[in-house]
């Protein structure tokens, strides 16, 4: 009898996106362009905020270690993905798949958890102008950032620590490009039920909180800019927040689309799409919707420019 068979596998294999040798090639160079932008925007988004003094707001403080965290997000999956895409083999480790899988759970639960910061941040800019400075006051904004990092790290932690007690002994093919939860619970050859139902409530728990605060924080934003007379009025005060809401509704439609449904529904095409896009697309997308739609950052990057240029 093959060993395998009642044994721990030692490593997974990662069959990818496609098995077509050109179309590998294709999306190699789309997504090796992809992860050089994201790199870029991101780590520039960061140097600008550092840079500029007039950017050292609540608002940008949260910007800043969005943009570390997508530059994080996207670093834990594209190179790994590069790699297998042009490789003759596509071999993980079982422990560099659940590093992978570690970091992945704890960087996208962060994120939630910043945008949803992002969102009350907004709601006091809007609402309660005059108290903004006293509320968004920098120990708050540094307990938040905190709280943020300590729950993705203790959720990632639960959620892989619960995954390595699981016995995977039949295949060790991953139907997936990366290490993500569902496609390795579907290898198990052991009752996954209780590690899926952990995964779903602290999951589900994060997702439901910050959708909530993000919710009530827009209702109240809403509810203010219709009080505002003038028309200017209203387009600035929506200006403020417009950028935030766009990354919001992208990372949240794509990650309630793969997650929240039954197991029975997962659709390895239509999923992994979305897997492609919330983990590869959308950390590039991020610093360019908060810097082109962004009047602040545009005028930060021309006085960054014209202060080199005057000491050079």
């Amino acid at each position: 009898m093959d060993r395998r068979n009642n044994t721990n596998v030692s490593d997974f294999i990662l069959v990818g996106l496609t098995d077509s040798e050109e179309v590998q090639l294709v999306l190699f160079h789309l997504f090796l362009l992809i992860y050089l932008v994201t790199v870029l925007g991101n780590a520039g988004m960061i140097l600008i905020i550092r840079l500029d003094l007039q950017l050292h707001t609540p608002m940008y403080f949260f910007l800043s270690h969005l943009s570390f965290i997508d530059l994080s997000y996207s670093s834990v999956i594209t190179p790994k993905t590069l790699e297998n895409l042009i490789a003759s083999t596509k071999h993980i480790s079982f422990g560099g798949c659940l590093a992978q899988m570690y970091f992945f759970v704890f960087l996208g639960a962060t994120e939630f958890l910043f945008l949803s910061a992002m969102a009350y941040d907004r709601h006091v800019a809007i609402c309660k102008p005059l108290q903004y400075p006293v509320i968004m006051s920098p120990s708050l904004c540094g307990s938040l950032l905190l709280a943020s990092y300590l729950i993705g790290f203790s959720e990632s932690l639960v959620i892989v620590m619960s995954m390595n007690t699981l016995h995977f002994c039949d295949s060790n093919v991953v139907h997936h490009f990366f290490c993500d939860t569902t496609p390795i619970l579907a290898l198990s050859c052991t009752d996954t039920h209780d590690t899926e139902t952990m995964i779903f409530i602290l999951g589900g728990s994060t997702l439901v909180a910050s959708l909530i605060t993000i919710s009530v924080s827009y209702a109240s934003i809403l509810s203010t800019i219709l009080k505002i007379n003038s028309a200017s009025g209203k387009q600035k005060a929506f200006s403020t927040c417009a950028s935030h809401l766009l990354g919001v509704t992208i990372f949240y439609g794509t990650t309630i689309f793969t997650y929240l449904k039954p197991r029975s529904s997962y659709s390895l095409g239509k999923d992994q799409v979305a897997s492609v896009f919330y983990t590869i697309v959308i950390p590039m997308l991020n610093p360019l919707i908060y810097s082109l739609r962004n009047k602040e950052v545009k005028r930060a990057v021309l006085r960054l420019m014209q202060k080199r240029e005057s000491t050079s």
